[in-house]
């Protein structure tokens, strides 16, 4: 398995702090997400992001939460045989991990480069595939660890400060 790692200096002890410690949320949301559903890929993040906007959580973190969120989501009904969303929202931070069931990712580092994209005519011809998923989440996200390999489930983790 090969992973990467995203962390933004200013959160990276505390984001140390959280994978060791996997605090009990305030919140928790988890969704399914089903392969090549585009009609409700994406339900998951919006339910994220109104929680959050409940909540009082500048428009900012909503604007990095909805687009980090949503990528990932596409890039699950996209690219595996569909997985989960799990969100655990805290007071000063949202933690979202998703869980596909296959088939990997051969090479993160490739994957990680804009422009890159290994979607299908059916994605494409949904609009989606060009190859900024993975760029997105990273950008809008504090923290990003992708782990995954070819013929292997993938895992995402984001953690979003606000």
């Amino acid at each position: 398995m090969a992973e990467y790692w995203h962390l933004e200096p200013a959160c990276r002890e505390k984001a140390q702090e959280f994978f060791v410690s996997y605090p009990e949320a305030e919140v928790e949301l988890q969704f399914d997400i089903a392969e090549k559903d585009f009609v409700n890929s994406g339900k998951g993040s919006a339910e994220v992001k109104n929680v959050l906007k409940r909540l009082g959580v500048n428009a900012d973190a909503l604007r990095r939460v909805a687009v980090a969120s949503y990528e990932a989501e596409i890039n699950v009904t996209a690219h595996s045989y569909g997985g989960r969303m799990h969100s655990y929202i805290y007071d000063d931070f949202v933690y979202i991990r998703f869980e596909d069931t296959g088939p990997g990712i051969a090479d993160i580092e490739q994957a990680m480069e804009p422009g890159f994209s290994t979607a299908d005519e059916l994605v494409r011809e949904m609009g989606f595939g060009a190859g900024l998923g993975l760029a997105n989440i990273k950008k809008n996200s504090d923290v990003m660890h992708l782990v995954s390999a070819a013929g292997e489930p993938t895992v995402l983790e984001i953690l979003l400060y606000y």
